[in-house]
């Protein structure tokens, strides 16, 4: 059974004090009404766990999660390698296929073949739904190259798709 638990409270459960980045806290999980709940106490307010307790742990309130990036939408996404393919400069070609290999991973694309074209391999693409077929030339990337072009995907999307 999976078990899906809110993460740590912003107000103590007790005081309804705000929980602020670094200070200690005691965490319990309780049953209510049919529900797994978590509630967190900060220190100063914690009297020992209330009846009913399935769980109970401390633990330090985080700081905030600065640059969290969204999860990406393979809808959109593909949507944005279509466009990206239909007028595929040599410029985008790198980009082309790092969104490519994120639509694979996410199981959006799929690999129907490859072929070589001289000494470049390219990929035969096509949708989970149909769509394509795609052509994307494999430019086996250094590790260095993916992360950078991955940041500029990311600020890409993260103007794109805020406005």
């Amino acid at each position: 059974m999976d078990y899906h638990l809110k993460p740590i409270s912003k107000t103590c459960a007790a005081t309804g004090a705000s929980l602020e980045p670094g200070m200690k806290c005691h965490s319990v999980l309780v049953e209510q009404n049919g529900q797994l709940v978590r509630l967190d106490y900060a220190a100063e307010n914690w009297s020992g766990p209330p009846e009913g307790t399935i769980g109970q742990w401390q633990s330090v309130v985080p700081q905030p999660e600065q640059n969290k990036t969204k999860p990406l939408d393979p809808e959109g996404l593909l949507r944005y390698f279509e466009q990206l393919h239909d007028d595929a400069s040599p410029a985008m070609e790198k980009m082309l296929y790092i969104i490519s290999l994120l639509l694979l991973q996410k199981r959006r694309l799929r690999i129907e073949g490859s072929r070589q074209d001289g000494e470049t391999e390219i990929l035969e693409l096509v949708g989970s739904q149909g769509e394509g077929p795609f052509e994307v030339r494999d430019h086996h990337l250094n590790e260095e190259e993916i992360e950078q072009i991955q940041q500029e995907l990311n600020t890409h999307l993260a103007t794109e798709w805020s406005s």
